[in-house]
């Protein structure tokens, strides 16, 4: 993957300028997860919490995320995003819930910050609203699995 910043004459850091780069499709696909206790998961699963449902307010979260990207991480170019796919999946085997998220666009850059920062601020929004409950949550493993398009082609985990 080619840097996004780099140095310019006075050692200062800058966007890298990607106007010259062709315009093409390009995807990204993230995931991390979040542990709790088993009362938590169980408080998510039955609609109990009484902030609301807890999934789908973290979903959208994560969908609102991935459209700011650019404005939270500062050398990060702002890119229309033509598609953001959020998966939660409960697993209750180990008292967690996977994240998932798939980015898409028709730029000149590609989404892998969109698909991670969609991935972090999904599991954060599931902390801040369960946090009443349950402190020790633990948000891990967040990682980009799979990116597609642009000059370096495709790239998988």
């Amino acid at each position: 993957m080619a840097k996004l910043t780099h140095l310019n004459q006075k050692g200062e850091a800058h966007m890298v300028d990607v106007g010259g780069k062709p315009v093409s499709h390009r995807i990204a696909v993230a995931e991390g997860s979040i542990r709790m206790k088993p009362e938590t998961l169980d408080l998510i699963l039955q609609g109990g919490h009484k902030k609301g449902d807890v999934l789908g307010i973290a979903r959208i979260a994560g969908i609102m995320a991935a459209k700011k990207t650019a404005d939270l991480i500062p050398l990060c170019h702002p890119i229309t995003i033509t598609r953001v796919e959020i998966e939660l999946e409960p697993q209750p085997a180990d008292c967690s819930v996977y994240c998932r998220a798939t980015t898409e666009t028709r730029d000149q850059t590609g989404v892998e910050m969109e698909a991670l920062t969609a991935v972090e601020i999904t599991l954060l929004t599931i902390y801040d609203m369960c946090k009443a409950v349950d402190r020790g949550m633990m948000i891990s493993n967040i990682q980009l699995l799979e990116k597609a398009g642009g000059k370096s082609g495709h790239w998988k985990r």
